[in-house]
């Protein structure tokens, strides 16, 4: 076989495999079996599985023109993000639904592994440190699952402490980037990352000083505009513009971004999210302690068969 690159697919492993050494052919064997584990399995996982050697599986890659295991592993990646069906881009119409569960799982688990390996700690710390020191932080979205991101980001920084708010509309937007000025942030939340009007209130807060956070995709109209990039790369959804692993994505940022800003704000503000998370234990609505509200019936009955005080008093 060629030394050079091959177009990787799962058809030219199947039509290769008899041409390889026995050993690579059991590497080739447990990639098929499960490609969308295989991507996510490290170098010794593989070997186990396949009962080979490390250097046989960097020898197999070779044979097909990669110069390493992982540089194999990101081309099958890309293979398997464009080879499902219209359902979803790992899945097959004809596919038991124990291998949907398997496939889809594994694609999500993917992503968010693809995601931890590309995000930069440093630019990581440069916005938790300008969100810390910000007077406001405004958070900017359009569409269903990017303004479900922003309210869940507006929650977690006020649970911090931290002024902030999530807007939708486009003129409370504009009006939000006129009054930012050089201490505010503007964190702009879009996958799409190219409406317009949420575009136009971004450029506008950054005209007026603040500085403009975006979670979007990189190469879009919104992360060349942005001070900063959160980018978030994950395959097209087969389905929807913003799909299930993008979405997983973003909320995985907003989870490592504010455990970050809450390190760098101090012991403090987590024992303020400490003492807050209580409170709505004992008051909160769904709490036994809500006036009015019953306790299981199972709970009730172990209460009752444990003697109170009093009652092993007089049976004492």
């Amino acid at each position: 076989m060629s030394s050079l690159k091959t177009a990787l697919s799962l058809q030219l492993l199947q039509q290769q495999q008899a041409a390889l050494p026995l050993a690579q052919r059991q590497v080739i064997d447990v990639i098929l079996r499960d490609p969308g584990a295989a991507v996510l399995a490290t170098v010794e996982q593989l070997a186990l599985q396949a009962n080979v050697s490390m250097p046989t599986i960097v020898r197999m890659c070779r044979r097909f023109g990669y110069a390493s295991v992982r540089e194999f592993m990101v081309a099958l990646a890309q293979t398997l993000a464009v080879s499902g069906s219209h359902l979803h881009r790992s899945v097959q119409q004809d596919d038991s639904t124990a291998e949907v569960v398997s496939k889809i799982v594994h694609a999500a688990a993917g992503a968010i592994a693809n995601l931890g390996q590309r995000l930069d700690a440093a630019l990581i710390d440069e916005v938790a440190g300008k969100m810390a020191k910000a007077s406001r932080i405004d958070c900017y979205s359009v569409g269903a699952a990017s303004s479900f991101m922003a309210q869940e980001l507006q929650s977690r920084l006020f649970r911090l402490g931290l002024t902030s708010n999530a807007i939708f509309d486009a003129h409370q937007q504009l009006v939000s980037a006129s009054t930012l000025g050089k201490h505010g942030v503007a964190f702009v939340i879009s996958h799409v990352g190219r409406m317009p009007y949420t575009l136009e209130a971004a450029q506008f807060a950054k005209q007026q000083g603040a500085t403009v956070v975006a979670l979007t995709q990189p190469d879009t109209p919104l992360a060349e505009m942005a001070d900063h990039v959160l980018a978030v790369n994950v395959p097209q959804d087969a389905v929807m513009r913003v799909g299930t692993e993008a979405y997983l994505a973003h909320l995985v940022v907003i989870e490592i971004m504010m455990v970050r800003l809450a390190q760098i704000l101090g012991p403090r503000v987590v024992t303020g999210m400490q003492q807050y998370k209580r409170l709505l234990e004992t008051h909160g609505f769904d709490s036994y302690e809500y006036m009015g509200f019953q306790q299981p019936a199972q709970q009730r009955k172990g209460d009752a068969a444990a003697p109170t005080k009093q009652q092993g008093q007089t049976a004492g």
